[in-house]
């Protein structure tokens, strides 16, 4: 079991930067996917980043692309979203989740969850 904290929401106008950390509690961090998503009132949850557990391959949501980066750093079981250029649209409770094995941008193939952090651009 993979027990996962997010820290580092909060709020910030828009063009603003935020940066999200997600801390891992398992010694094989380094052996699970690592992906960040977000769920908006009313709306499904969404992909917004992932990275690899090898080669820190990353993925991107069409709608961060150039503005969100997301890396990690295995010797510390922790992953990062650096969030710049926000937008009222990035508001959102932010998720970190982790899985073993393929990437994947769909939020049922991922068994474990963080408890979120609430992200708010105001305009």
């Amino acid at each position: 079991q993979v027990q996962l904290v997010e820290s580092g929401g909060g709020l910030v106008q828009a063009g603003g930067s935020l940066r999200l950390s997600c801390a891992a509690s398992r010694r094989t961090f380094s052996s699970y996917y690592m992906g960040w998503f977000r769920q908006a009132p009313g709306k499904e949850r969404e992909f917004v980043a992932a990275i690899s557990w090898s080669r820190g391959t990353t993925t991107y949501a069409d709608s961060v692309k150039g503005r969100f980066t997301i890396s990690r750093d295995n010797a510390k079981n922790a992953v990062t979203l650096q969030m710049n250029s926000l937008k009222p649209d990035d508001t959102a409770i932010y998720f970190c989740a982790a899985r073993l094995g393929f990437g994947t941008t769909t939020p049922n193939d991922y068994p474990h969850w963080g408890q979120g952090t609430q992200v708010t651009v105001s305009s």
